[in-house]
């Protein structure tokens, strides 16, 4: 295989898109904002870049020589001033960009399933204005849309801690989020795929019913979980876009949004979310 650049390494995607890389000797570079983050991961075939993605002067001549881009650049809370424009579309465009110029054969975006039929969220929107800009730039691409990480699951995890869960509606709403390095695996293999998107998601397809009690058993608690009426579901999401700032709102509105869909994606991997929460919970 030939040299693949991993943007956004020090993510919870990208620390196993790197583990993967390494694992099957792959020549490959780990771009980050900050490479300390890095420093567990050492191999004569990865090169660590220290990269400011919103600043396309730092990005000169990063890809030279490489065939693949794999980007799980963005931001799930709003920080440092930047917003999810800044980095989901605009940091992705200037990696586009350099990757146009350097001559890569290939471009690989991890969005989000459903982001389509999601774009009144500025995350969505974001993110889908890049998927937008990566479509008609001439590249070879293929976008990634898993159905939710199992890092998002410990939204469930964190109610479940202090003793109950609630959810909107009856929790009979599905969904199968993936583990990263389950996710990793898919990423690698899209690298010579003539697939433009791929939906995925995780072994499991699991109710929100479910999860909670899954979180509420790994936390030592006993099943509690409080179902609210649909109604306050878009009462919450207008009042977090109301009374809290945008950088505080904006994964509160995502998370609220997504429990009103089947977030449901063919299934893969091995990884099971019980195993993960046990793990989470020590």
């Amino acid at each position: 295989m030939k040299k693949i650049a991993i943007a956004g390494s020090t993510g919870y995607l990208g620390k196993f898109l790197v583990e993967h890389l390494i694992e099957s000797k792959t020549e490959g570079i780990a771009l980050a904002r900050n490479t300390k983050k890095l420093a567990a991961f050492n191999s004569k075939n990865l090169q660590k870049i220290k990269a400011e993605f919103t600043q396309p002067e730092s990005l000169n001549g990063i890809f030279n020589g490489v065939d693949t881009v794999i980007s799980t650049v963005g931001i799930t809370r709003q920080k440092d001033g930047l917003t999810y424009m800044d980095v989901d579309y605009h940091a992705n465009k200037n990696l586009l960009t350099e990757a146009r110029n350097a001559g890569v054969r290939k471009f690989i975006y991890v969005s989000v399933l459903n982001g389509q039929n999601m774009r009144q969220l500025k995350i969505c929107d974001a993110k889908e204005r890049f998927v937008d800009e990566l479509k008609n730039s001439g590249i070879e691409y293929t976008i990634i849309r898993p159905s939710g990480f199992f890092s998002d699951m410990k939204d469930f995890l964190d109610m479940a801690k202090g003793g109950r869960v609630y959810l909107f509606g009856d929790g009979n709403k599905k969904l199968n989020p993936i583990h990263g390095a389950d996710l990793a695996k898919v990423c690698f293999s899209a690298i010579n795929t003539a697939d433009k998107e791929i939906e995925v998601g995780g072994p499991e397809i699991l109710s929100h019913n479910e999860i909670a009690e899954m979180a509420l058993r790994a936390s030592g608690k006993k099943i509690k979980i409080v179902h609210l009426p649909d109604f306050l579901q878009k009462a919450s999401i207008g009042f977090v876009r109301t009374f809290f700032s945008q950088k505080t709102y904006g994964p509160i509105e995502f998370f609220l949004t997504a429990l009103d869909f089947d977030m449901v994606a063919p299934q893969f991997g091995t990884h099971k979310l019980n195993d993960f929460f046990s793990v989470s919970v020590q």
